[in-house]
């Protein structure tokens, strides 16, 4: 039953739970940025920056392999 639920939300158009990762990480680095930035911490900063690029670039990645291919690959299959 779990596993049907856990399939039922990720593979749903509902859910878009993946690329929900690519935002924590983002979250997460938008978190270490503001606290260098506020800290006056030049390094913590930096890599703050890299993280939240790297999340959102990872989330919009995730977001257009696991929702919007299976959205065109059904709307190819329909105009055939």
């Amino acid at each position: 039953m779990r596993i049907a639920l856990l399939r039922s939300v990720t593979n749903g158009e509902e859910g878009h739970a993946e690329p929900t990762i690519g935002a924590v990480i983002g979250g997460i680095g938008a978190i270490l940025l503001g606290i260098g930035a506020a800290a006056d911490t030049g390094w913590l900063a930096i890599v703050g920056g890299i993280v939240l690029a790297v999340g959102l670039l990872a989330m919009l990645v995730i977001n257009h392999m696991t929702v919007e291919y299976n959205i065109f690959g059904r709307l190819d299959k329909l105009e055939k």
